[in-house]
């Protein structure tokens, strides 16, 4: 059977904001400003995060969807090739190699879109398949990896997927509520690349070999993400660490156990950092150790939550530390949990 092996990895962030001077430059003014507003978001275990559009200069909130999906057409695009490049190199492989290019987003959307345009800049091959997944939310990396996977088993060539988050183009006009104002202190712009390809010439990349998924529809309700006047609103239930904690340890049971693979067999874990109470969440649920944790901590310390491109960000901390196996773990809407097994081969 052909492997499908990560063998490349990439990303780019714009540039970076510390949290402190995004609360004074702007959020203390926008939301009540008191102690407890403050509190939340300095609390949030952000330090720094990145940001196409930074608040403190730039208030967007009341610009149109229409205008902010123009500002993620141009900003979107350096980002993304970056990433896209800087993958394909790490990879030792040319853009006309990809039988695949699998692009996702959940905060910007245009037709002809990062998809198309990236395969004429980087010359791709007249022939290679493009998939664009969208609105998934933070968990869509690890689907997105899943149809790459696939593709590169089925057709033997080489695949990419490319996460793409600008989440500070969708600033929402104050005075912000609780629940925006969490949303606030945790998202993050980035994008992150990995390349699949069905052999592994250095011999250091990582097999995907299994992909789970699990969703409580009876909360669908508890995160959300919406398209509104003034670009996408965020919706967060502070139930939802509780939702997962009931799901998790069952997503990730069945994604181990027909392998023959227990909890405490995993090398490497690669949760996403949804927030600090969510890893708090995942360490219990799961009964791991606080250490296996520290990669996800240190992302969120130092780019905060990039939706769709943390999780890639976590893979490619952790695979420097060879680990024999590691499960990647990130939620969303739905509620779903989508996980992932990744192992060493040799």
């Amino acid at each position: 059977m052909v492997n499908a092996v990560i063998i490349g990895h990439g990303q780019a962030t714009p540039p970076a904001m510390a949290q402190e001077e995004l609360w004074r430059g702007h959020f203390k003014a926008a939301s009540t400003g008191d102690g407890r507003a403050e509190r939340i978001f300095l609390g949030a275990g952000v330090t720094t995060r990145h940001g196409a559009i930074n608040p403190a200069t730039d208030d967007i909130s009341q610009w149109s969807t229409a205008r902010r999906m123009r500002e993620y057409e141009r900003l979107a695009l350096p980002l993304a090739r970056h990433a896209l490049t800087t993958a394909l190199a790490d990879a030792g492989l040319t853009a006309d190699r990809l039988g695949l290019l699998a692009v996702v987003s959940c905060t910007g959307y245009a037709t002809p879109g990062l998809d198309i345009t990236l395969a004429a800049e980087l010359g791709a091959s007249a022939d290679m398949q493009r998939v664009v997944i969208g609105h998934m939310g933070c968990y869509a990396a690890i689907p997105g990896l899943g149809v790459v996977a696939d593709h590169v088993r089925r057709h033997g060539r080489p695949a990419a997927l490319l996460c793409v988050e600008l989440t500070s183009l969708h600033l929402q006009p104050g005075p912000l509520d609780t629940e925006q104002l969490i949303a606030h202190a945790l998202f993050s712009d980035a994008a992150a690349c990995v390349i699949v390809a069905p052999d592994d010439p250095r011999g250091d990349g990582l097999t995907v070999d299994a992909i789970g998924s699990r969703t409580d529809t009876a909360h669908a309700d508890a995160m959300t993400w919406h398209v509104t006047d003034h670009g996408f609103r965020m919706g967060l239930a502070g139930r939802v660490p509780i939702v997962l904690s009931r799901h998790l340890p069952a997503a990730v049971g069945a994604l181990l156990k027909p392998r023959d693979l227990v909890i405490d067999d995993i090398d490497a874990w690669a949760i996403h950092p949804g927030g600090r109470r969510i890893l708090d969440t995942a360490r219990t649920a799961l009964a791991i150790d606080e250490d296996q944790l520290t990669v996800s901590r240190g992302v969120l310390a130092e780019h905060g939550n990039c939706s769709s491109a943390t999780v890639l960000m976590i893979i490619d901390r952790l695979r420097r530390e060879r680990p024999r196996e590691l499960v990647a773990c990130a939620f969303g809407p739905g509620l779903t949990v989508y996980s992932a097994l990744l192992r060493r081969e040799g």
